[in-house]
């Protein structure tokens, strides 16, 4: 009920499979305009950025926080992770590798917005009684827009909010899980367990305990995932024009490996480069200038420069290594043959045979269910009954996972085939005389998310050692530790300008509780759900940005034309 409430919500969100998304024209159009109207900002203050970041400009007597290089990490943790891993693999996974080239553009386009967000954040941050520092969407829509838009300010900050409880921990501590059991049969209660209790421990003591974790955090976990990429690109560096082409022809003409129609494949195709690109480096979505408003400065402008490396680092650096790994691998429409769990309505659906007759050996658009009723408009329901087993096989049903059919699909019980009925009339896994069964499906699957990366770093480090998934693994954790230590912020700051300070300790317990309910629930309802608060939240933002831009226009011409003291 939960999965198809979160997918109907996603349907109005990010749109049909058939239609360009309402939302993704919003973002890129956005981009677009806040890029002309600042004169390609992203392109021409680049180097100046750098300074800032690079502490010459800091000056120890400002008000704020954390400095810039904290406010970049603490923005960069909740950006650079989860999206740089599990959300390239989805993309191309769903999208194909022509996915990554939309995630550039998002990018591209996104400084821009990062750059416009986070300044209007300094401009018309706000400071309470302890000196601590509060910014963001809700305060420059209320105070830049006017009281009459104070509404708007409020469902920012609401969907901020359940924005946090979904791509903000949730996702971070599914992915955690699916990387834990695949890699060492951990139970997803205990991997969430032990993240909700990390988390907690850290986000009790406040943003300065938030930043001081992460500025030392993300550049090691980054500077850890960026070697293990670079030792694969560097080893087949022959193959990266070809893995680049790929990309190209993947973005304009996406129906070679699809099939279906052009205009269905490639708007498929752009609609995972922008939601992945929107997770990965959050431009346009609003969470980043709550970060960056806590900053030591008096310049909004120059927090503002700082803010806009975010998306580059993030998406055409660390997302790009890690599509190409994943190219490379040549995994991403491979089944892998796997043992897991046989969990109905869970990550396994049961179909019934009739409904997809289908020859799973063919190629990827009949394995994949998800692109396949995309293109041909077919759909696929669960299966609810009473189906025969002889020796693990049937023919009566099929089993998915990560939308993708199961190749030679096999029931185990203790290791060996099962024989038998299997009933799921009752919610429950049971046998003909009604108790409950426990059993396993064996066959090729589909891999994604984070398993579909560390299967290709796996194969990609074969020659320097043979647990190369590994890194993906400790990297998953380190990332999604330090993504939802970071989002958590974000909602404190949104309920102390809904509710009031005292009512941030409740929420922080409730952060924890949803990190925790990340790691047990289904992947792909955990990450529509994650989208459709992205997309929400992301709306009202755009129009403050986009309405304030005037503001911008007049904050950079000032900051600008005038010369400015360095203290390194």
């Amino acid at each position: 009920m939960i999965k198809d409430f979160v997918d109907f919500l996603n349907e109005y969100v990010w749109g049909f499979p058939s239609q360009l998304p309402w939302l993704v024209i919003l973002l890129v159009g956005s981009g677009l305009f806040i890029t002309f109207r600042m004169g390609w900002i992203q392109i021409r203050q680049f180097g100046h950025a750098i300074g800032v970041i690079r502490g010459k400009y800091d000056n120890p007597a400002d008000e704020g926080d954390i400095n810039h290089f904290q406010a970049l990490t603490t923005a960069l943790s909740a950006t650079v992770g989860i999206g740089n891993i599990a959300g390239v693999a989805t993309a191309v996974h769903y999208g194909g590798p022509g996915a990554i080239f939309w995630m550039w553009i998002t990018a591209i386009f996104g400084m821009a917005l990062k750059f416009g967000e986070c300044t209007l954040a300094l401009h018309f941050r706000t400071f309470d009684s302890k000196g601590n520092a509060s910014g963001g969407p809700m305060y420059y829509i209320e105070k830049g827009m006017g009281k009459n838009w104070k509404w708007m300010a409020m469902t920012f900050a609401f969907l901020a909010i359940i924005g946090s409880f979904g791509s903000g921990n949730m996702n971070q501590a599914n992915t955690v899980a699916v990387s834990a059991q695949s890699d060492f049969g951990v139970p997803d209660w205990i991997s969430g367990l032990i993240m909700a209790s990390l988390v907690g421990i850290v986000i009790l003591g406040g943003i300065r305990r938030i930043g001081n974790v992460t500025s030392k955090l993300m550049p090691a976990m980054a500077i850890l995932y960026i070697l293990g990429s670079l030792v694969i690109l560097v080893k087949n560096g022959g193959e990266i024009p070809r893995l680049f082409s790929e990309i190209f022809d993947g973005a304009f003409n996406p129906q070679a490996a699809f099939g279906g129609s052009a205009a269905g494949a490639i708007s498929l195709t752009l609609l995972w480069g922008v939601k992945r690109g929107l997770f990965s480096n959050e431009s346009g979505q609003g969470s980043a200038p709550i970060a960056h408003a806590a900053a030591k400065t008096k310049e909004p402008v120059r927090e503002g420069v700082v803010a806009m490396v975010g998306p580059f680092i993030d998406t055409l650096v660390i997302c790009t290594m890690t599509g190409l790994v994943i190219i490379l691998a040549d995994v991403w429409d491979k089944p892998k043959q796997e043992v897991v769990p046989f969990d109905p309505g869970g990550d396994i659906t049961v179909v019934a045979q009739s409904s997809a007759s289908l020859d799973l050996t063919q190629e990827y658009k009949a394995i994949n269910r998800e692109l396949y009723s995309h293109m041909n408009e077919e759909e696929f329901s669960s299966f609810a009954g009473t189906f025969q087993v002889i020796g693990g096989k049937t023919t009566e049903v099929v089993y998915e996972i990560n939308d993708g059919w199961i190749q030679n699909g096999a029931l185990l019980q203790d290791g060996n085939p099962y024989s038998g009925s299997v009933s799921l009339a009752n919610g429950s896994i049971e046998d003909a005389s009604g108790q409950p069964l426990s059993l396993e499906v064996q066959g090729g699957m589909l891999q994604n998310s984070s398993a579909l990366t560390a299967w290709s770093f796996q194969l990609g480090l074969a020659d320097f050692f043979d647990q190369g998934n590994l890194l993906v693994t400790i990297s998953v954790f380190l990332f999604g530790l330090s993504t939802a230590i970071s989002w958590s912020y974000y909602g404190d700051r949104c309920v102390t300008y809904l509710f009031g300070e005292r009512y941030v300790v409740i929420y922080r317990f409730c952060f924890v509780f949803f990190t925790f309910l990340g790691a047990i629930l289904a992947l792909e309802t955990v990450w529509t759900f994650g989208d459709v608060a992205l997309g929400l939240m992301t709306v009202p933002n755009l129009i403050g940005v986009l309405a304030l831009s005037g503001v911008l226009v007049k904050l950079s011409k000032d900051y600008f034309s005038r010369e400015h003291k360095t203290y390194k």
